[in-house]
């Protein structure tokens, strides 16, 4: 089920408009993404948990060359 989809699901059920539908999806979505950018995180019962991991820096190897590189930390 893609983006499209899952609005077209939300309107039929809801009895909504289809930009109705998009709109709310887009923010819920907006909202988790505002979570996540604040490192909260956001667990919706039944459904998943959204959060943000941490990598720290490690040093890799390029598979072509077997040269070592750094690789920096990220979320």
């Amino acid at each position: 089920m893609n983006k499209g989809d899952l609005i077209n699901k939300i309107a039929e059920s809801a009895k909504l408009t289809k930009a109705q539908a998009g709109d709310a999806l887009n923010a819920v979505l907006d909202s988790i993404g505002g979570a996540l950018k604040k490192d909260d995180k956001v667990t919706l019962i039944g459904f998943g948990t959204f959060s943000v991991a941490t990598r720290e820096a490690r040093t890799g190897r390029n598979p072509q060359t077997g040269a070592s590189i750094k690789i920096k930390a990220k979320k």
